[in-house]
């Protein structure tokens, strides 16, 4: 007779590394937009490691959690700042300048508008996670609508402040999501709070074999 054995395997909420990775990669991203700091050189480093391994690193743990949302959101912003580092390089020149003078601004803007709309659907999806959750979301959605229209050249100035300031506001609410995330579940209660959900979408209920024989 055969044994089958079932081993668990735990593996711990990553949502606190990858709100970290996203606080701190808009936090020194948006000192440049707003002139405070000058230069990409070391902001680069942060936008591959915090921002794009740090949130993919996230995205890989929450699969395993069958967290289809945290998996699509940290997996897809966390390639979203690989690729605007490689972006950086290519920019400087770090590529050559064949395929620096071939580059074509405009095709960012597509891309953050692209962004935008899963945005959108990720800022839905988060009425029904936590009010913390749901303000990075809408924060978001103001930086790629700034981002977006003023790499067009689309009211540019005010566009790129919109940008600027919504992605440093990113930056301070994420780095507050990630100190609840850990405090919270280290403490074992809320221990800060995150927000209820909205309770604005409910669930289909399930029809039995009964209701759907008396429909037809």
């Amino acid at each position: 007779m055969s044994e089958s054995n079932n081993i668990k395997i735990v593996t711990a909420d990553p949502s606190g590394i990858g709100l970290f990775g996203l606080a701190i990669v808009t936090l020194v991203a948006s000192s440049v937009k707003l002139g405070w700091t000058e230069g990409l050189g070391l902001v680069i480093p942060w936008a591959i490691f915090l921002g794009g391994i740090a949130q993919f690193y996230a995205s890989i743990l929450d699969s395993k959690h069958n967290n289809v949302f945290g998996m699509s959101a940290f997996g897809a912003y966390g390639l979203f700042w690989m690729g605007v580092a490689t972006t950086w390089f290519i920019q400087l020149g770090a590529f050559g300048e064949a395929l620096k003078n071939s580059a074509d601004v405009h095709q960012l803007g597509i891309v953050y508008l692209g962004y935008l709309g899963f945005s959108v659907f990720m800022t839905i999806g988060a009425l029904e996670t936590n009010k913390v959750l749901f303000s990075i979301f809408f924060l978001i959605d103001l930086l790629f609508i700034g981002l977006g229209l003023s790499t067009l050249g689309i009211m540019e100035y005010g566009m790129h402040l919109l940008a600027a300031y919504s992605e440093l506001a990113i930056g301070l609410v994420s780095l507050y999501g990630a100190g609840a995330n850990v405090l919270n579940k280290h403490f074992g209660f809320e221990f800060l709070p995150i927000g209820k959900p909205f309770g604005l979408i409910k669930p289909r209920e399930k029809k039995t074999a009964t209701q759907l024989s008396t429909e037809n």
